[in-house]
């Protein structure tokens, strides 16, 4: 068992089972969406992006730019939520939860897009 496989694929994984659980729960509903999961989120989906920049293939390639439209999203639903609660004291209102959970929405398919991606190309790889 290769150990670098392992943790590259454990922070794949890591990052889109994340990116469902603070995307799961009731749109417009702050209490269902935890600002400490989100950072969690992009925290996970940044290493995880650094461990997609050493490989140089054509599925390296489509796996780094997953990753970083998840991270472009993420970003900008943090900086969306920071905006609201500290720049404009507008605070959650149920649009602004709606669309700091539709940004996540977008990461979350591009981390599954990556997730199918890392495991088709494990299921072709031959030895």
């Amino acid at each position: 068992m290769n150990l670098e496989k392992v943790v590259f694929g454990f922070f794949i994984v890591l990052a889109l089972t994340l990116n469902f659980g603070f995307f799961l729960g009731e749109m417009e509903n702050p209490a269902h969406h935890s600002v400490y999961e989100l950072f969690a989120v992009i925290l996970i989906n940044l290493i995880a992006t650094g461990l997609k920049l050493g490989d140089r293939s054509h599925i390296g390639a489509v796996l780094l730019s997953t990753s970083l439209v998840a991270d472009l999203q993420l970003i900008a639903a943090a900086i969306y939520w920071a905006f609201v609660e500290h720049i404009t004291n507008t605070g959650l209102t149920p649009q602004v939860m709606a669309s700091i959970i539709s940004l996540t929405g977008g990461a979350l398919l591009a981390n599954v897009i990556s997730v199918v991606i890392l495991v088709s190309d494990t299921l072709m790889t031959r030895h």
